[in-house]
């Protein structure tokens, strides 16, 4: 797996899962904010399959 993730991005990306879920763990949201770990599974690990589909990559090049 090739992380296709940039710092910013898996932040947004656990933030808005973890606050999904605390949605519908309120009761606010109801059962489709459980889809918020989503979000906090692809940006813990830094790779997100649709982004390999799409050819997408948030990481910064490395230097040389």
């Amino acid at each position: 797996m090739k992380v296709n993730e940039g710092k910013l991005d898996r932040g947004i990306r656990i933030a808005a899962g973890l606050t999904l879920i605390g949605l519908s763990v309120a009761g606010i949201l109801g059962p489709w904010g459980y889809l918020g770990v989503i979000p906090v599974i692809t940006g813990s690990i830094g790779m997100c399959p649709l982004y390999s589909v799409l050819g997408i990559n948030t990481c910064p090049s490395p230097k040389s």
